[in-house]
């Protein structure tokens, strides 16, 4: 599957991963489209709120340290310069307000593909760390 064909897949938001992806999850999905492994199905279907999954985060260190234990396994290698299907940690809007939190993401020419309640939505955003699949 191409990454334009993931994203143009009927992407539900669920926390968990159940019935669906939350921006996490919506990331482990790609993952698994590319190496045939999912990262988070250990965790799938164990939390269902956003507390839950902060719960996980914060006890892997944080999302960047999160994405780092689940994605370098794998065979993927830190990079600088993300181009095209790479997997991501952006800054992005927090909700309604005016902060701004870290989500997982995936690139998407000059842009960051994230789901949100309402999809996948694409905005230029800034990462703060990116990861490549060797091959």
């Amino acid at each position: 599957m191409t990454l334009h064909e993931f994203l143009a897949l009927p992407h539900r938001f669920r926390w968990g991963g159940s019935s669906g992806d939350d921006c996490t999850m919506f990331c482990a999905s790609w993952v698994e489209e590319l190496t045939g492994t999912d990262p988070a199905a250990d965790i799938r279907g164990t939390y269902r709120d956003a507390a839950g999954a902060h719960r996980i985060i914060d006890a892997a260190g944080g999302l960047v340290q999160f994405a780092r234990g689940r994605l370098e396994p794998l065979g993927f290698v830190p990079t600088d310069a993300p181009v095209d299907g790479d997997l991501g940690v952006v800054r992005a809007p927090a909700g309604m307000g005016d902060g701004m939190t870290l989500v997982s993401a995936i690139r998407f020419g000059p842009l960051w593909a994230i789901l949100a309640p309402a999809g996948v939505i694409a905005r230029k955003l800034e990462h703060v760390a990116a990861w490549r699949l060797k091959r």
